[in-house]
């Protein structure tokens, strides 16, 4: 006699997280400011709002913009200013620093918006393997939030995870 298929996962009442859902939504464009300075290396005021004033600004229309400077000129902070000013009219949302630095301040962002209380005493599986760059700031971030609520937290997949934290069994 056969036995029905059953779905252990499925029963067993595991919550799983998976933070690819917490990537942030938008193309992701990059502003170099190396590109408007002197030699690579001297910012000239003059010269460097004249190129913003020519540059063509719609192109980054509903883009999340990067501002850097991929050199080690010394940038003042009026420049960094300067391009949020003209790129604001158009951008989604613009930041200063690179995409790593992006990606783990808006996970950060997003992950501060969860109620981590909605979640004592479960058990949670944090999803590992994904497609998108998930920072492992992330991971860092949601295991810190969630300990002091889940009764215990795993990494991984729900059929073959890596135990991160168990509460211990209180005593009767």
């Amino acid at each position: 006699m056969d036995k029905p298929l059953v779905n252990r996962v499925a029963s067993s009442g595991l919550i799983t997280i998976n933070l690819e859902e917490f990537f942030p939504k938008g193309e992701v464009i990059t502003f170099d400011l190396k590109d408007y300075l002197y030699m690579e290396l001297i910012l000239k005021e003059k010269d460097f709002r004249d190129s913003l004033k020519e540059h063509d600004w719609a192109k980054y229309q509903d883009k999340i913009l990067l501002v850097f400077c991929s050199t080690d000129a010394i940038i003042p902070v009026w420049a960094y200013m300067l391009v949020a000013a003209y790129a604001a009219p158009y951008v989604k949302d613009i930041f200063q620093g690179d995409k790593e630095n992006y990606y783990k301040t808006a996970f950060n962002e997003a992950l501060n918006k969860i109620d981590a209380a909605q979640y004592d005493q479960q058990r949670i599986v944090i999803k590992g393997c994904s497609d998108k760059p998930v920072p492992p700031s992330a991971y860092l971030e949601l295991t810190r939030k969630l300990q002091p609520y889940a009764q215990s937290i795993m990494y991984g997949e729900p059929c073959s995870t890596v135990p991160i934290f168990k509460r211990p069994r209180k005593l009767k």
